[in-house]
């Protein structure tokens, strides 16, 4: 009779986050951020182009903090009837529109195979 001794032995959890920019600050929250701060675009009211220009500014992109920071902004968010899809909640109805296409974006950047 014969004895196998198998060793495995894997990179630490950090380590295979970090490689596969999962760590905080990583690529992949930082597509995410970058991609909902440009999906919501479009939809964020205008007028002088500070409140969609804030989440650049504002936002800790590949923290998964995107803000938008005006005096106005919270009023804008919950209050603004809104002309031309411009208007109230425009981070609630990018994400119906756009979740799974980002979704499935993170998951190639992170080299997901399902």
């Amino acid at each position: 009779m014969s004895n196998i001794r198998m060793k495995f032995q894997m990179k630490p959890p950090e380590e295979l986050k970090r490689l596969r920019g999962l760590q905080p600050g990583g690529r992949v929250q930082a597509f995410i951020d970058n991609a909902v701060i440009s999906h919501c675009d479009p939809l964020v009211p205008v007028a002088s182009h500070t409140l969609r220009k804030s989440a650049k500014i504002a936002s800790r992109i590949g923290y998964g903090e995107v803000r938008y920071e005006t005096p106005y902004a919270k009023k804008q968010y919950y209050e603004h009837k809104g002309t031309h899809g411009r208007g109230r909640l425009w981070f609630e109805r990018m994400k119906a529109a756009h979740k799974d296409e980002i979704l499935e974006g993170a998951r190639k950047m992170a080299g997901d195979i399902t």
